[in-house]
């Protein structure tokens, strides 16, 4: 606050509207405010931090770069700036600068755990451009420190192939055990690279021992993994790439850094699909889903797990029709990823497009075999079915479709909850669904959802003090599922206890979507009658 008092009002009014523009998730217009603020105030305390953080988020190097030195020049080390920096003089092939600023930001006390991640791979790439002997020797040593990282070993045969000797980074890859699934990806890359400079037959025995060739392909970058590395900016961006989508997948962690790396490695490559692909997420996971839609929409043509993306993103935007049209495109080449037809199938369910649903539907079908797994999801495909016909008002064709996935998976408890509720909320075969519900508690009691089915089964048979217990459990379990507490309200009614059911329909009315809404406030208003009852 006393910062801002020695700003001049023009500055300071800059300056609340870059706070403003932060707060809105609008970066490039926070930028162009806090530069206003810079031309006028530049040594204001955190300025040209947050200028530059603003200009990662926005994607603007320039501004970025500007920030990034004059804090180095002032001796302030921090991580971005010096990766900022060390970005910048790749892209110039400035390899002395490059190593100058990698070694210019010592770590005093051991612990600098996220410039470990990139240290070694900067190191080697950058003796790549300086034309070092064995560029390699900075992420081997990495490798073997404490335990094996195949993920470095294979990086170094990746660099090892962009140093001229692919026949020593064939013979790494054959001694390299591939361990998880970072070194999946960095050995699709080197196979790719291997077969451009002439190892075939090193890339194919490569290939087939990645996930992706067992058909082990729920995984986005999987499929595109396939370009060549050969020059020092695209190898550090391939990494940084790789590091960012990483880093975006750990739990409850901070989206900047993930953002941070997908950025640097945009401004090194910007056509390396992986690349472009961890920018999207970070993007999206730090709140800038239009501009990560954007980014997709600015490309032609997009490889298919880009333009299902593409697809996902239309679809939020409320396009459906366009969002059918990209998916089914996205699959429509040969033998697409199972995964990919199922991310394509719940995008026509979203629409509400049957005959989109019924032909994604079909499509997983055809790639099901008889294993436990396919048998699980053609139970779930038949129920999936089943959903779709209740909801025109078939209710025979869709009772014999879950009658099948019952009989195929008499077990399953999502599948015995889904035909109890479905049968019970309809009023039909109460007995039987009923005990499908129970069956299905029974396996699952800690499930919301069939905590909520039975409390709801028991309410509808008359049970309704029976009902009330499983109904504040499923509440509890999931207190932002309006479904579940319109359910608790209309059993706390019909117990006579008034005040907790207008309570807890006040608190559904908060989360209901609009036809739930007008029932629930027609019962605040008229109490519960059998036509506002929950169906």
């Amino acid at each position: 606050m006393q910062a801002a008092k020695a700003v001049n009002g023009s500055a300071l009014g800059a300056l609340v509207n870059a706070r403003l523009a932060e707060d809105a998730g609008d970066p490039a217009t926070a930028v162009s405010q806090l530069a206003i603020v810079a031309s006028e105030q530049p040594d204001l305390p955190g300025l040209r931090g947050r200028l530059l953080e603003q200009a990662i988020q926005a994607g603007d190097l320039a501004v970025a770069r500007s920030s990034a030195t004059q804090l180095w020049q002032a001796g302030d080390r921090r991580f971005d700036a010096q990766l900022v920096l060390l970005v910048d003089a790749m892209r110039r092939a400035d390899w002395k600068a490059a190593r100058g600023y990698l070694n210019d930001r010592p770590d005093k006390t051991g612990g600098d755990a996220i410039a470990k991640l990139i240290q070694p791979a900067f190191n080697s790439w950058i003796d790549v451009g300086a034309r070092e002997k064995a560029p390699e020797r900075h992420l081997i040593a990495a490798a073997g420190r404490a335990r094996p990282e195949p993920a470095l070993a294979l990086e170094a045969a990746l660099v090892q192939v962009a140093a001229g000797r692919p026949e020593e980074a064939a013979k790494l890859a054959a001694d390299t055990i591939l361990t998880d699934r970072t070194s999946q990806l960095v050995a699709l890359r080197l196979a790719s690279s291997l077969e451009a400079s002439g190892q075939g037959e090193a890339a194919k025995a490569l290939r087939g021992r990645t996930a992706l060739a067992a058909d082990g392909r729920e995984d986005p970058l999987l499929l595109l993994s396939s370009q060549p590395v050969t020059m020092p900016r695209a190898g550090m961006a391939h990494w940084l790439g790789l590091l960012a989508d990483g880093l975006a997948r750990t739990p409850n962690g901070s989206p900047k850094l993930p953002l941070l790396f997908a950025r640097a490695a945009y401004w090194l490559d910007d056509k390396d699909w992986t690349v472009r692909s961890a920018l999207v997420e970070a993007l999206d996971r730090n709140g800038q889903k239009q501009q990560a839609s954007a980014l997709l929409a600015a490309t032609r043509p997009l490889p298919a797990p880009l333009q299902m993306r593409r697809a996902e993103f239309l679809a939020d935007a409320g396009d459906f029709a366009g969002a059918v049209r990209m998916s089914e495109a996205a699959v429509a080449g040969a033998s697409p990823a199972r995964s990919m037809l199922v991310r394509a199938a719940d995008i026509a369910r979203r629409s509400d497009d049957r005959a989109a649903t019924e032909r994604a539907y079909a499509a997983i079908e055809a790639t099901l075999g008889d294993g436990p797994g396919d048998r699980a999801l053609r139970g779930t495909l038949l129920i999936a079915r089943a959903d779709l016909l209740l909801k025109a008002g078939d209710w025979e064709a869709g009772a014999a479709l879950m009658e099948q996935a019952v009989a195929l998976r008499p077990d399953d408890p999502t599948i015995l909850n889904f035909a109890g509720y479905s049968a019970i909320e309809r009023r039909r075969n109460v007995g039987q669904a009923l005990a499908r519900i129970e069956a299905a508690w029974n396996a699952e009691p800690g499930n919301s959802s069939i905590t909520d089915s039975l409390g709801w089964a028991y309410f509808l048979t008359g049970r309704t003090a029976d009902a009330i217990p499983l109904l504040e459990q499923a509440e509890r379990g999931d207190p932002t599922n309006a479904v579940i507490v319109e359910h608790l309200g209309d059993a706390y009614w019909q117990a006579g206890r008034k005040v907790q059911a207008r309570y807890a329909w006040r608190a559904a009315a908060l989360l209901a979507e609009a036809d739930m809404a007008t029932r629930i406030e027609t019962k605040l208003r008229d109490g519960l009658t059998p036509a506002t009852t929950a169906p």
